[in-house]
């Protein structure tokens, strides 16, 4: 798996970025992001479809962020960061970054092996079987977040990086392709 976590190479060869924000997130910081996002996306013209698509998966990447939140010195801290922008392609791409116990890393890589190891039919198929079971539908980090995601792009890649025993960085990089004329 490719490195994706050095971002001032990624600032620096990419075209357009619409959204950076790194910190704490909160439901009330979302929302002001997600509208200061749609208002950017919205000046680009951008067809509807992949306006929704990147949307979604920043609102899901978001979301994910404040459910692995790791706990720092006694108190949950959902720290993150989250990239949406554009390739010198064309292509649009939403990145995070956020810290994760060593114990929820299994749970991760095996829903993220399953999404990456099946294609979209089955994809849809496996999201609406989990939404129809209601199983994990409230469970923090229960996965079907990530059948979301991988139903709006066309392309997953993730990582994850120790920092110490208990704690690990977890990258997540989505990318949506623009076909080209």
């Amino acid at each position: 798996m490719n490195r994706m976590g050095d971002l001032e190479s990624a600032l620096n060869k990419d075209g357009v970025i619409f959204l950076t924000y790194g910190g704490i997130l909160t439901q009330a910081l979302l929302v002001a992001l997600t509208e200061a996002l749609e208002k950017g996306v919205e000046e680009t013209g951008m067809k509807m479809k992949t306006s929704i698509n990147i949307m979604t998966i920043f609102i899901e990447l978001s979301q994910n962020i404040m459910n692995y939140a790791r706990l720092q010195q006694g108190k949950i801290e959902p720290k993150g960061m989250v990239v949406v922008g554009e390739d010198s392609e064309g292509n649009h791409y939403v990145f995070s970054q956020n810290k994760i116990a060593l114990a929820d890393k299994e749970k991760i890589d095996k829903k993220m092996k399953t999404i990456m190891g099946v294609d979209k039919d089955t994809i849809k198929k496996l999201y609406r079987e989990a939404r129809r079971s209601g199983k994990d539908a409230h469970s923090r980090g229960g996965g079907i977040g990530f059948y979301e995601i991988a139903k709006r792009c066309d392309s997953v890649d993730y990582e994850f990086e120790s920092i110490d025993e208990d704690t690990l960085y977890f990258r997540f990089k989505t990318t949506l392709y623009t076909p080209q004329a």
